[in-house]
């Protein structure tokens, strides 16, 4: 049966108090790290809680603020970082707050920083950051990575302008922030922002043993053929028990283009094989996907035939990827993988592409 974390309840109640309700309801699995972390972000949601909020005079002096402005939650996937934040966001009572995933985010401050040197200004940074920080205290980020270069150039002064301005971040990643930005271009320039993370925000691994995600999975039909209503229905229940219902764009931005994913949540991508392989996509497309999802759906993946290579050739390159990133594949086709694509260029080795969606439907892809 689908789980249901809803949110909307229990404001006022101590975080353990949430997370315990919910183990008894048989929604979640009693994890003591996870409990323990929900302890370390109580005092954070009491302090935005009670603190008084920035006035227009408080634009004109750095914001008095707690030790640290937040905390970076990190471990493997699956753990259950994004549930965590995700309750911590939803049950602190104020009303200037935001939980975005952390690439969309990048997205929009670069869209913003565009605009803002159109009108001139000699720092762009500046006022972009005070619009955030003028409408937010909270900040939640889920899966922080830096790939790109023009992103790891600005992250460390817009953090400097947002933590100056008093707002709290709190943020997931699968790596501690030492590792952000790993043999990037220019990574030296990257290192005072790897340093203002760990001065300005607790970091916090979570070290929970079961990867509950692999766990929701384990046992469950991941390759559901034929493609008809039926295995949309299956689909829709398991799409439901990942995100809890909810879901919001994914825009993968790559060297001026831009791919949109319209159903994303917490690095989960439900698409079409018309979506992924029915345009002109490259590896690079695939390699920003994989950065992004660790599970990710392909539906109505249909027989290719001899007029259908290039959306062939692109599905052996998205399977590829996804097998050599460990992404948890759910998928429903007109038939089985070895009966996918029998005639046309390339066939013959797409026998290779079947033998890896076999592998990928063992109950346990993806956890080591």
């Amino acid at each position: 049966m689908p789980r249901s974390l809803r949110y909307a309840d229990g404001m006022g109640q101590h975080l353990t108090a949430l997370y315990d309700t919910r183990v008894a309801e048989g929604l979640l699995r009693p994890d003591p790290t996870q409990r323990w972390i929900l302890e370390k972000l109580e005092p954070l949601r009491t302090h935005l809680e009670t603190a008084r909020p920035r006035g227009f005079f408080d634009r004109f002096r750095k914001a008095e603020a707690p030790e640290t402005l937040g905390m970076y939650l990190w471990g493997g996937v699956g753990r259950g970082k994004s549930m965590l934040m995700d309750l911590f966001h939803a049950h602190t009572g104020i009303a200037e707050k935001r939980r975005v995933h952390f690439h969309a985010f990048m997205q929009e401050i670069q869209s913003a920083l565009h605009a803002a040197r159109k009108t001139g200004v000699d720092d762009a940074i500046k006022p972009v950051a005070e619009q955030v920080s003028s409408k937010l205290r909270l900040l939640c980020f889920d899966e922080m990575q830096i790939t790109d270069i023009a992103d790891a150039m600005i992250v460390g002064r817009l953090f400097e302008k947002l933590f100056e301005a008093g707002v709290t971040v709190v943020t997931t990643s699968n790596r501690p922030p030492k590792d952000l930005y790993k043999d990037g271009l220019n990574r030296d320039l990257f290192l005072p922002f790897i340093k203002l993370l760990e001065t300005k925000l607790e970091v916090v691994q979570l070290e929970a043993a079961t990867d509950y995600r692999q766990d929701r999975l384990a046992g469950e039909t991941v390759w559901f053929t034929p493609a008809d209503a039926a295995a949309k229905s299956a689909i829709d229940l398991i799409w439901k028990d990942l995100t809890g219902g909810r879901e919001e764009e994914l825009v993968l931005e790559l060297k001026g283009r831009e791919v949109h994913l319209p159903r994303f949540w917490a690095g989960q991508v439900r698409a079409s094989f018309a979506d992924l392989c029915g345009k002109p996509l490259g590896p690079a497309d695939y390699i920003a996907l994989t950065g992004a999802a660790k599970v990710v759906i392909v539906e109505d993946i249909p027989v290719l035939s001899r007029d259908k290579s290039n959306e062939a050739k692109r599905f052996v390159t998205l399977v590829d990827t996804l097998y050599e990133a460990k992404t948890r594949l759910i998928a429903s086709a007109a038939a089985e993988p070895e009966a996918l694509y029998v005639e046309g260029e390339g066939s013959f080795e797409f026998e290779r592409t079947a033998s890896r969606l076999r592998e990928m439907m063992a109950a346990d892809w993806g956890a080591s």
